[in-house]
């Protein structure tokens, strides 16, 4: 008799945690592996600049491609073209777990040109631009959660476009896009328009919080030593506490009586950097019902081998987390400051990715074939 092996993520989607995988390669769409992951357990994709930059530098996969794109079009153009057809062909294999989940999963991400990160009315043309050109309903646009991209993500919520909310660091922004997202779907019930495919995540990065705050502590000497591995998470968990908050409020039942959807949490940035942590630290410290952690493949590799399952997302653990914020600002380290830093800091590196981008593809257009003789 056959015995079927669970998965760890299929042992977190029974705590109520989905799983999405940060990588997206057409090697992957256009073989078995990422119908084997959706077997296995896998609920949904997360891409950004710096993934389709390895994805189109490193291997010949993308070359083809490149090469039979029209002269006419620009790098970026092209770039856009294997962008959109890269993700068409991961959430058509999602869109099995979306229509067996009646849309609350199975979601593929696209993300808006990082140079619009300061830009809102630019960041909101250019998602409506593109929730067009890929045309699936179980796609999300990311938009970053800078102050400027707060007006463009209520917008195009309101239009109906399905919004993942990326380069959240602090619980501050994360309120300001739950926001966002509340009145989006009351402005749509006051049009007379339905909410109840809409769907959006808050994603909430990570393991660099904790490298940004590590390096302030080491700069301050021994006083908050005691905290270093300790913020991100602390932080995360106050963030779930405030989605608690909110999910539990009359405005929100409201909301959910004319059929909205919560708008989770996702965990980002979830592959440790720093070696004297645990290869799985933050998978392990941040599952609870109703969020989504994204992980890079050998984060989840790692994670399906020793990975740790039980609830960490308890009222103890917010409890304590709030005593590890307030021992940070006791301790003269200002979170709101480590917010811009990280903000700035994620912008830039995947404007750089971004540009790198171009560059490959400008390379990859402009090499002439080689031939061959014998």
């Amino acid at each position: 008799m056959e015995t079927h092996i669970k998965t760890k993520m299929q042992a977190l989607l029974e705590l109520g945690q989905s799983v999405w995988l940060d990588h997206l390669h057409r090697r992957m769409t256009r073989s078995d592996e990422l119908r084997a992951l959706i077997e296995a357990g896998l609920r949904g994709m997360t891409s950004n600049p710096t993934i389709f930059e390895h994805a189109i530098a490193n291997g010949s996969d993308y070359d083809d491609a490149v090469r039979r794109a029209e002269a006419a079009r620009t790098d970026r153009e092209v770039f856009e073209a294997i962008e959109i057809e890269d993700v068409r062909e991961a959430a058509d294999q999602f869109r099995g777990v979306y229509d067996s989940t009646d849309g609350g999963d199975g979601f593929v991400s696209i993300e808006i040109s990082p140079a619009l990160a300061r830009d809102t009315d630019g960041s909101a043309a250019e998602a409506r631009r593109l929730w067009k050109a890929v045309d699936r309903p179980n796609v999300m646009i990311k938009i970053p959660g800078t102050r400027e991209g707060w007006g463009a993500i209520e917008s195009c919520l309101a239009d109906g476009i399905n919004i993942n909310i990326t380069l959240l660091f602090s619980v501050e922004h994360y309120r300001a896009v739950a926001e966002a997202y509340l009145r989006a779907l009351e402005t749509r019930i006051a049009q007379g328009l339905s909410v109840e495919q809409l769907a959006s995540v808050a994603s909430v990065f990570v393991s660099r919080v904790d490298t940004e705050i590590d390096k302030r502590i080491a700069a301050g000497g021994d006083s908050l030593v005691a905290l270093r591995g300790k913020v991100a998470i602390a932080s995360a968990r106050l963030a779930y506490a405030a989605f608690l908050e909110i999910t539990q409020s009359p405005r929100w039942r409201a909301l959910e009586a004319k059929g909205a959807r919560k708008q989770r949490l996702l965990w980002a940035s979830t592959g440790t950097k720093n070696p004297d942590y645990s290869d799985v630290l933050y998978v392990e410290s941040l599952i609870g019902p109703e969020t989504i952690v994204t992980v890079p493949p050998e984060t989840l590799k790692l994670f399906e081998d020793h990975g740790r399952i039980s609830l960490t997302l308890d009222h103890d653990q917010i409890r304590e987390a709030r005593r590890v914020l307030d021992r940070l600002a006791d301790g003269g380290i200002e979170f709101g400051d480590v917010n811009r830093t990280l903000e700035d800091e994620g912008i830039a590196k995947f404007a750089k990715s971004f540009d790198r981008l171009l560059h490959v593809i400008a390379g990859k257009r402009n090499a002439a074939p080689v031939a061959f003789s014998g």
